[in-house]
């Protein structure tokens, strides 16, 4: 009975992602570069610690 909640719910993110994209293009595009942005920044903030223990 799990795996068909699980496969429930994803199909209703991938429609409400689709939805989202649809309805308000500019704001899902606005979305979607805060969130590469954020895991660019996370990704530099990782890099630098690991520079940082390594000097």
């Amino acid at each position: 009975m799990q795996a068909q909640t699980k496969k429930i719910l994803s199909l209703l993110l991938v429609v409400f992602v689709i939805y989202t994209i649809i309805a308000t293009p500019e704001k899902a595009a606005d979305l979607v570069a805060q969130w590469f942005q954020a895991m660019s920044s996370a990704a530099k903030w990782c890099g630098d610690q690991i520079s940082g223990l390594a000097s």
